[in-house]
């Protein structure tokens, strides 16, 4: 089992999901420590890949996704898992505790007529079956996920604020390249991203400036849980009544063990994912923090390994 990251470390992530290009001036000074550990410990978390910062322009939550869950024979998991990774519209793929459900998200757009799940799945016969649930509303996605180890004044105070509200210009061949050489390291100095994309460094510092104010590109921490203390993933599956759905809905995502809360289609139409550190934490988690919601029925899968996730190499 991975050996879990010190209360520094821990706290200087989390720094960094407020704020990926953060610099270590600015956390040193938040956080009440020195400059020189800071760039100590950043340096060790990001050069040997227990932490990666990525940027991207944020996902469009307008063109829909469904969820899959796929029940598979035990000794055909390898062969469903790999093919279903290899697929660009398949950003999420996760394989149960038992070893016998995949759990996957499958973006709309690139098959309308979703052959993947009423064609090619049913028609393998490694799958004894096939549910699909299709998202209606996201109310937090992984990226929005942060490590509850500061305090709200060092949130607030690491977070970079919103732009004024001002009309933006539709996004150009100079902004694509910039977001481009970001995508794999989003902590890139402007002085590389200029030598990489050959524009000049004043025009790359202005360019990402007026990106990150406008929300036009955003960073995200990747980081193994269980580094963090969290060795429990799983997936619950929640009825509940419709007058409470958006309530419950809202209340949860904000909830610090949740890194995923969407409204879905199906009997089950809450669908949560959360971290927390043991068995007995999902206890409480499943018998407290879902108490008082109306909530009529709830389904709870471990996840035993993430196959693909959005920044982790498979």
């Amino acid at each position: 089992m991975p050996e879990p990251l010190s209360d520094l470390d821990r706290r200087l992530v989390a720094a960094l999901q407020c704020d990926g290009r953060l610099t270590a001036e600015r956390a040193a000074e938040v956080l009440g420590l020195s400059v020189r550990a800071v760039h100590r410990r950043w340096s060790a978390l990001l050069n040997d890949g227990t932490v990666r910062v990525l940027a991207a322009r944020p996902p469009d939550r307008s063109t829909g996704a469904m969820l899959l869950r796929i029940r598979v024979l035990r000794g055909r998991l390898d062969l469903i898992t790999s093919a279903l990774a290899e697929r660009d519209d398949i950003p999420f793929v996760d394989v149960s505790a038992g070893g016998d459900e995949i759990s996957a998200v499958l973006l709309a757009g690139s098959e309308p007529d979703n052959r993947l799940v009423f064609q090619q799945l049913p028609a393998t016969g490694s799958v004894t079956s096939v549910s699909a649930q299709t998202v209606l509303h996201v109310f937090s996605g992984a990226g929005d996920w942060r490590l509850d180890v500061l305090s709200r004044a060092e949130r607030e105070a690491l977070t970079p604020g919103a732009a004024p509200a001002v009309r933006s210009r539709p996004a150009d061949a100079t902004d694509d390249a910039l977001i481009a050489a970001l995508e794999e390291d989003g902590r890139l100095p402007a002085a590389a991203i200029a030598a990489r994309t050959g524009h000049p460094e004043s025009t790359v510092r202005r360019r990402l400036a007026a990106l990150f104010a406008q929300r036009r590109i955003t960073t995200q921490v990747v980081v193994d849980p269980r580094r963090l203390g969290l060795y429990v993933d799983a997936n619950i599956a929640i009825e509940v009544p419709p007058d409470r759905l958006d309530e419950t809905g809202r209340a949860l995502a904000a909830h610090p063990a949740v890194h995923g809360a969407m409204a879905t289609t199906g009997t089950a139409n809450l669908s949560v994912a959360v971290w927390l550190s043991d068995a007995e934490d999902l206890y409480r988690f499943l018998t407290r923090e879902l108490a008082g919601r109306s909530i009529t029925r709830t389904e709870t899968v471990l996840v035993g390994r993430a196959v693909k996730r959005p920044g982790i190499p498979r």
